[in-house]
């Protein structure tokens, strides 16, 4: 089977992760953490996350002409990730994350975008071409909201199915709503941009109902380890998670994007979509940082073997 082709238009960060045992409250310090620096951004994320699931991925984004902008190209390239419409912005920096940590996997995070905020319409009309020959289009909202609406209106106008995963949670009009294929929000997320807290399944029924009278086709909230609510016009299942041992979850729902991605293009069933997606997921907070998490298609199928 020849690989699906997937754009990604987004972020890219290098990720400062502090693992300690608690998380610090405001005005305390905590010692005693470790200190690692790894790849991220929710866009790289999901372009390296669909990469090792098994699609041929193009990236678009900026980042800063600088160390972190190299070492990021270079990831890119080792995943076998076209870079050719990432650009180099030589006003800003590379964006950057600081994240913490705790025992049981739990994070808080804080991003300086410098280059990622200088994505404009100009560098998705670069590579309009890519985009419109592509099977499936992912998009998070760390790059500017103007940026994502255009690209939204110009994939929908060429019949590409997109992808959105609304974080970091923000309010989107309607205009943007109607041009999206899949939303993926969290409860937060779904919580944010429907007025309605998303505590269990019935909640998560009432909130998707209210995001599909905006036009969209998919909704799928994200539910941790109890798994992914799915709503279409005619289904409306919780597909369960996986229990497995959470070590960090900052790349879970980057991971969950960039596989689900790929399990579409496959023209896998909606459910078995989910639960690949699911999957990938679970492995990725068994491990710490957010690119070295994202697991191979081999990792993902024998877990998926492991546990029917």
């Amino acid at each position: 089977m020849d690989k699906p082709n997937i754009v990604v238009i987004g972020s890219s960060n290098t990720d400062m992760i502090i693992k300690m045992d608690k998380i610090p409250a405001p005005g305390e310090t905590v010692l005693g953490g470790e200190f690692t620096i790894a790849a991220g951004g929710k866009g790289a994320n999901q372009a390296v996350a669909a990469a090792r699931a098994g699609g041929h991925v193009s990236f678009v984004a900026c980042v800063g002409d600088d160390m972190f902008g190299e070492q990021a190209l270079k990831g890119f390239t080792k995943d076998s990730i076209n870079t050719e419409y990432v650009f180099k912005d030589k006003q800003q920096p590379s964006g950057c994350a600081l994240i913490f940590v705790d025992k049981d996997g739990e994070n808080s995070i804080a991003v300086a975008s410098g280059a990622n905020a200088r994505l404009t319409p100009k560098h998705i009309d670069l590579a309009k071409d890519k985009i419109i020959s592509s099977e499936i289009l992912i998009m998070q909202l760390e790059t500017p909201l103007d940026t994502a609406k255009y690209t939204a209106q110009l994939a929908a106008d060429n019949g590409i199915p997109v992808i959105l995963d609304p974080a970091p949670a923000q309010p989107l009009d309607e205009n943007m709503l109607k041009h999206i294929s899949i939303l993926t929000p969290n409860e937060s997320e779904a919580e944010l941009l429907t007025g309605i807290p998303v505590e269990d399944e019935e909640s998560a029924d009432k909130a998707a109902s209210y995001l599909l009278a905006k036009g969209i086709d998919t909704v799928l909230i994200t539910m941790g380890f109890r798994g992914t609510f799915i709503a279409t016009e005619k289904i409306r299942e919780m597909i369960t998670g996986f229990k497995v041992t959470a070590v960090d979850s900052t790349a879970a729902g980057d991971v969950f994007n960039g596989a689900l991605a790929v399990s579409l293009s496959e023209k896998m069933p909606l459910l078995d979509a989910v639960r690949f997606a699911n999957a990938a997921a679970a492995l990725s907070v068994t491990k710490l940082g957010a690119q070295p998490s994202a697991p191979q298609r081999k990792e993902i199928e024998e877990f998926l073997k492991r546990n029917p």
